[in-house]
């Protein structure tokens, strides 16, 4: 209760509170902005965060991760398009509803339940994650080795035009990984002569590259474009018969959605996705669902809000991102000198009491933010394109000096973002290749370490059960994808035929 208590104490602060409540404003208002999404966000304010302790650069991080889920659905409802990838599901039945004069109350519908799948979530965190870490004091190297083969392997599920894409993305990004000095060995290896190099690519101007720079190089030829908005006259909240249609959409997209985030790599997108179709695959008005069905509102958006409190579980217990949000707020942890995994419940404990307490105040805060503020939030679908990216280049360019004052993680976070641009032009997703480059390293040292304990005899991973399950979960990860591409396939030839 001690450790609890602490953490509750922590958030407690006027400096703490005040940062999670700019957080919140700072992620609904990017929220909306069609392009930018929560990992742009914290990417780009990761640099300025490295001036403030942990707890602080986590209550503004952790409130823009969980204000962003909701503020999504805001500009999927009024405009038709998504703020985020993970509200892409928001659009099918939100902007329908907003057509048929209901805005008000398809926001309403959002916001409640957005909320009440966060709390979910992050109670779920807060049970789940201390179990989970303590399952991990039983891993070794070769459980740690065998747990970020799958938390790799599940990249193949990610958005792209295919699995083989996302994988060959995320071998490029172990390659990259192993810039610098071998510290087994002693030798240097890809650094061209570079001494910045010896250390390995820093990460942070990576990820700012890939998620900032990419995206502004994508969204250059929508820099004129003007599109539609419904107007909204006021938040309304649901009625008594809308929560008797959408407690059961709302309880499923949560468990769907914190259970997916659990998964390494997975995330708001897919939890989405996944909980829309089994939302409409049991519901009685499937013939409503695409058409302003409020059930199908309300399990996407429990569903991407849920898959925030889920996501942090694996970050936090075991050191592997469950999503591309969490895989930038793990770099500034480590930034700090905070390294997760289980030990960190031993060690600092009022720390991860402290996380509880600010996802759970962020969630509970953003209630109130969001009926009270959505119809001012919704003037920021009308910002700009020409003043807005520029902003963004602006901020990129500030952050990426300013860790090291140098040049050179400059022109890695511009040649990032150009070879992000080309990779999306065809058809890999920049996430792989980001998780490759973070997780290589925890890769290579688990690998070495399990190699000489076995002393050089990669036959005895067989004998360890973890490991062993881990390798099968990897295995199917990457061939799941073709093996329900090739069962579509021969039912679409029957359905023909």
């Amino acid at each position: 209760m001690t450790p609890f208590l602490e953490g509750l104490s922590v958030v407690g602060d006027p400096w703490n509170l005040c940062l999670i409540l700019i957080g919140l404003l700072i992620g609904t208002g990017i929220g909306i902005l069609p392009g930018i999404g929560a990992t742009m966000t914290t990417a780009l304010l990761l640099p300025f965060t490295m001036i403030m302790e942990p707890v602080p650069a986590l209550a503004l991080l952790l409130s823009i991760y969980c204000s962003n889920a909701f503020a999504g659905a805001i500009s999927a409802i009024l405009v038709n398009v998504p703020g985020s990838s993970s509200a892409m599901v928001t659009c099918l039945d939100g902007y329908p509803l907003a057509k048929k004069g209901e805005a008000g109350r398809a926001l309403g519908i959002a916001t409640v339940a957005s909320t009440l799948a966060g709390i979910f979530s992050v109670i779920v965190f807060i049970i789940g994650a201390p179990l989970l870490a303590r399952m991990a004091y039983e891993f070794g190297p070769p459980e740690y080795f065998a747990l970020t083969v799958f938390g790799l392997s599940m990249v193949a599920s990610i958005s792209g035009e295919g699995s083989a894409k996302n994988l060959i993305a995320a071998a490029f990004g172990l390659l990259l990984a192993t810039v610098g000095i071998d510290y087994v060995t002693g030798m240097e290896r890809f650094t061209f002569g570079y001494l910045e190099m010896t250390g390995g690519l820093k990460v942070i101007p990576i990820l700012i590259g890939l998620f900032a720079i990419t995206e502004l190089l994508r969204q250059t030829h929508m820099v004129d474009v003007v599109v539609e908005r419904i107007a909204m006259k006021a938040m309304k909240l649901p009625s008594w018969s809308d929560y008797k249609r959408i407690w059961r959409a709302t309880l499923a997209g949560s468990g769907i959605g914190t259970f997916i985030g659990i998964l390494p790599a997975e995330g708001g997108t897919v939890a989405s996705l996944v909980a829309y179709n089994e939302v409409r695959r049991w519901s009685k008005n499937k013939a409503e669902f695409g058409h302003g069905s409020i059930e199908g509102l309300a399990a996407a958006e429990s569903a991407n809000n849920s898959a925030v409190g889920g996501a942090m579980i694996p970050t936090l217990a075991l050191g592997i991102p469950g999503s591309s949000v969490t895989a930038v707020i793990l770099v500034g942890l480590t930034a700090q000198g905070v390294r997760p995994g289980p030990y960190l419940f031993n060690q600092q404990p009022e720390f991860i009491y402290a996380i509880f307490a600010i996802m759970m105040v962020s969630n509970i805060a953003w209630l109130g933010l969001g009926l009270l503020g959505a119809k001012f939030f919704a003037l920021l679908t009308l910002v700009p394109n020409a003043l807005l990216w520029p902003s963004v280049f602006f901020l990129a360019v500030i952050g990426s000096y300013s860790l090291d004052q140098s040049m050179l993680d400059v022109w890695v976070m511009l040649g990032f973002g150009i070879l992000g641009y080309f990779m999306t032009r065809f058809g890999f997703s920049v996430v792989p290749l980001a998780l490759g480059i973070i997780l290589g390293d925890i890769l290579e040292t688990s690998l070495k370490r399990s190699m000489l304990i076995f002393e050089q005899d990669a036959t005895m991973f067989l004998e360890r059960p973890i490991a062993l399950a881990f390798f099968a979960f990897a295995l199917l990860g990457i061939f799941a994808p073709y093996f329900f591409g090739w069962l579509n396939r021969r039912r679409d030839k029957s359905l023909q035929s």
